[in-house]
């Protein structure tokens, strides 16, 4: 496979115990595609940040492989290549958010130019002079981000980039990411917020008790759109939209349907089940939510 074809992130078998007994993280085999933004997602204490400190070498893995950015986790080659924020911003709270990123920048031999690019990048050029320790939640993050952004890498991976964040702070985040998506950049996030994941991302993966439990796009996991019909009598109309749509799509049980079909034939449904004497007294389109999907997955109904 040629490089630009592969994947950025790959991992087969990726394990972490801590000593003796507790593993974090179980045989995760995960794939992220080059331009994607991907969504980690899993409750907390999941294994996501424990995957991600493995993916950038902070931590070794107990077993299993792993290939970042064409290359073994740590290896300086890939890291030249990689951006990251794991487990929150920590900068010095006496210095300016400039001042801590031309300290990065001097850290990873960037160009101090750069530090006014991404400063404007995360629109953060007017408080850039105000001390980080008088920063907002949202504006640590954002200077966290920046500083992910000085090599203009083409894997940005963050870690939880809405915790702690009030509701405007957590869309500015989302747009941020999807601003800086865009392009040829790969973005790896972790979450345990459904909706920051719907939001944002092109694929997801899920995580629980440490494994990776499944791996597609958004429109996949939600699966597809139906429609809910509730009639009588019943069977008639079981056999009015049996006719319609075949066996294998429609599913009836206490006296309504769930039929795999676009809403879009909802007229269509009305009208011929009204021409065959069927009452309807419930029509609607249905979407699997992706808390439905992530509690069906991982049995946990918040996400957290």
């Amino acid at each position: 496979m040629a490089m630009e074809n592969a994947p950025i992130v790959e991992t087969h078998g990726l394990s972490k115990r801590f000593g003796s007994g507790f593993l974090a993280v179980d045989g995760v085999d995960m794939s992220v595609r080059r331009g994607e933004v991907y969504g980690f997602l899993g409750p907390n204490g999941a294994g996501k940040t424990t995957t991600l400190k493995m993916l950038v070498g902070l931590i070794g893995a107990t077993s299993g492989t792993a290939t970042v950015a064409g290359h073994a986790p740590g290896d300086p080659a890939g890291l030249a290549k990689i951006g990251c924020l794991i487990e929150g911003p920590g900068f010095y709270p006496y210095l300016s958010g400039r001042e801590n990123l031309r300290v990065v920048a001097d850290l990873a031999s960037v160009s101090q130019r750069r530090v006014d690019e991404v400063l404007d990048l995360i629109e953060m050029t007017s408080r850039a002079g105000r001390k980080f320790g008088t920063y907002s939640t949202g504006m640590k993050m954002r200077i966290g981000v920046a500083a992910a952004l000085l090599k203009d890498p083409e894997l940005l991976i963050l870690d939880e980039p809405t915790a702690g964040l009030d509701p405007q702070g957590m869309a500015e985040m989302r747009k941020l990411i999807t601003d800086i998506g865009h392009g040829e950049r790969t973005v790896l996030i972790s979450s345990h917020l459904l909706g920051e994941v719907q939001a944002t991302c092109d694929r997801v993966g899920v995580i629980s008790n440490g494994k990776l439990v499944r791996e597609s796009t958004v429109e996949d996991l939600l699966g597809d759109e139906g429609v809910f019909v509730r009639a009588e009598p019943s069977e008639r109309a079981n056999e009015v939209l049996t006719r319609m749509f075949g066996p294998a799509a429609v599913v009836h049980e206490n006296g309504h349907f769930n039929l795999k079909t676009n809403p879009a034939q909802s007229l269509a449904i009305n009208r011929q089940l009204m021409a065959s004497g069927v009452a309807v007294s419930e029509l609607r389109p249905v979407e699997r939510s992706l808390e439905d999907v992530f509690f069906q997955l991982t049995g946990d109904k918040q996400g957290s």
